[in-house]
């Protein structure tokens, strides 16, 4: 059968979950390690830097309202995603949108199962308005 893969002295659907857990104590890769396309998404926010926007995928960018954010400020929002658990880890950073590097500073500060709380900080000394492009993955934990 063309779509089959040996697991021992049988073989199994791919499709069967499980089919392609990877156990043992460490599992090692030689190229790229990571989601699929499928597993990834894009999200804009609509109205300002505090509206909560829904992704529901393993990894994504949400490119943020190009509303105002004053110079040493924070804000928040909601990433709400049905693949997030509550032990998983969720990691962010910022990945485009801005003029100059090391102007922001972005992290989750806490999620639950079904969402998450993204924060972004202008550190720099000046008022910003741009459409700030932040990266996202969920490592999904068991």
């Amino acid at each position: 059968m063309g779509n089959t893969k040996p697991i021992g002295v049988a073989y199994s659907d791919q499709d069967i979950s499980g089919a392609d857990l990877i156990s043992g104590v460490d599992v090692y890769a030689t190229d790229k390690l990571g989601y699929t396309a499928a597993a990834q998404g894009t999200v804009t926010q609509l109205t300002s830097k505090s509206t909560g926007v829904t992704l529901n995928k393993s990894a994504g960018q949400i490119t943020m309202n190009n509303a105002t954010l004053n110079a040493t400020t924070n804000v928040a929002f909601t990433l709400t995603n049905s693949t997030i658990s509550a032990k998983d880890v969720i990691v962010v950073n910022v990945a485009g949108g801005v003029a100059s590097n090391e102007t922001y500073n972005c992290w989750v500060s806490g999620h639950t199962t079904g969402s998450c709380t993204f924060v972004l900080r202008n550190i720099s000394a000046g008022n910003l308005s741009e459409a700030v492009v932040l990266n996202f993955a969920v490592i999904h934990c068991v």
